[in-house]
């Protein structure tokens, strides 16, 4: 697919800034895994252990290698553990105890009925950081309820400020998930640094819900400022967000924000001096009251001109514009070609597996040495479980 860069294109690898830290994920989904997988963008070895079957989310597409697994999971070995048995829990006790880091996202209280009670884990690894996300916390009247990212959104107010309540559907790309994902690598990397300077481990939470409001600070700081509730177009208003329909068809944004430059650059370029004289539009806060009418006056003189010629007219100010992309045209828009943001991984039995890169430059590079294609389930038993360090043998519970 054009814009996916080779594996010849991919650069110099590197050390990765988490080597030798060892990642055992329990995670399945997003959350959890998308944890897991920063980690793995920075080098850590990832070890993925998967129920038999593999995790769910393997078959999105009814294959055990699907898109959406794919999205979540690079930088991992897989190994399958049945922990409904014995020797398989003990294999996985094992592992733990030879780890840095162990990641889930079960309901609360899952993990101690395997024999991962948080004191247990601390009893046979003190180092150990524990990092557990639920969709609720661990108290309250919902701590309970299956969660994922819809109802996360629903609960903590994203859904609410993007819905229209005449014509409620759900839309868009996932949110709470990802953000949840974040914050949990977030914690871990700051426990891990705790750590070498401590020498103990940490026992981490994080939740969907509070993770999804922390994601939306501004929101409720103008609500309870303001004491209006607040909607959809809230913030587009505030900060002067809009996207206009040209000629041909095409969607343009432009975001303004608070500064009066680019307002006034934007009138200039689109040649709209009595936008600039209109009373209504005086000050940023009189545009912020007015916003719907500066959308549709602004609406107008866009639909005149083709996008192409507007992102000409545009690109020779400082006003803040885009054209807005499918996903395949950003994959060939001349930034993003620049930038070198998509790859394609290689899987030695899977092929070519599309990558969007780790957004994070070191000294100038990318940590590609950790751009690892996600694994087929149980992948590493042999590598990971049959090691000699593990010694479990088929009494102990080897899965090979």
């Amino acid at each position: 697919m054009s814009g996916w860069l080779s594996a010849a294109d991919r650069g110099t690898a590197m050390p990765g800034m988490l080597d030798g830290v060892r990642v055992v994920d329990l995670g399945t989904v997003i959350t959890g895994p998308l944890a897991g997988q920063m980690l793995g963008d920075l080098g850590a070895d990832v070890i993925k252990v998967e129920p038999p079957g593999g995790d769910p989310f393997r078959r999105t597409d009814g294959s055990d290698y699907g898109p959406t697994f794919l999205a979540y999971n690079r930088n991992k070995r897989s190994v399958i553990l049945d922990l409904a048995q014995d020797h398989d829990r003990a294999a996985l006790l094992a592992l733990v105890e030879t780890a840095d880091v162990l990641l889930d996202n079960y309901r609360p209280g899952v993990l101690a009925k395997v024999g991962l009670a948080p004191d247990e884990l601390r009893r046979r690894n003190p180092r150990l950081v524990q990092c557990s996300i639920t969709g609720f916390g661990d108290t309250g009247p919902y701590r309970r309820r299956p969660a994922f990212d819809g109802i996360a959104q629903a609960l903590s107010g994203i859904a609410g400020l993007m819905i229209d309540p005449d014509e409620p559907l759900a839309f868009g790309p996932t949110i709470s998930d990802n953000v949840t994902g974040m914050y949990a690598c977030y914690a871990i990397l700051a426990a891990l640094i705790e750590r070498g300077r401590t020498g103990a481990g940490r026992r981490l939470e994080v939740n969907m819900i509070e993770a999804s409001m922390a994601f939306i600070p501004d929101a409720y700081a103008n609500a309870a400022a303001s004491g209006r509730q607040p909607d959809r177009f809230s913030r587009v208003a505030v900060s002067q967000s809009f996207v206009f329909r040209c000629a041909d068809g095409l969607a343009l944004a432009i975001h303004l924000s608070t500064r009066e430059k680019f307002w006034e650059g934007l009138v200039t370029a689109i040649g709209a001096p009595e936008l600039a004289a209109d009373a209504r539009f005086d000050r940023h806060l009189d545009r912020v009251r007015n916003y719907v009418e500066l959308q549709r006056e602004l609406a107008l003189r866009f639909a005149v001109r083709p996008r192409g010629q507007w992102s000409d007219i545009l690109g020779a100010t400082d006003v803040p514009f885009a054209p807005v992309l499918s996903l395949s045209d950003v994959l060939v828009d001349p930034q993003i070609e620049a930038l070198r943001s998509a790859t394609t991984l290689h899987h030695r039995e899977r092929g070519a597996v599309p990558a969007i890169h780790c957004p994070i430059l070191v000294d100038g590079a990318r940590p590609i040495s950790a751009m690892k294609a996600p694994p087929t389930p149980g992948e590493h038993n042999d590598d990971v479980l049959g090691r000699a360090d593990f010694k479990f043998g088929k009494e102990g519970g080897q899965n090979t």
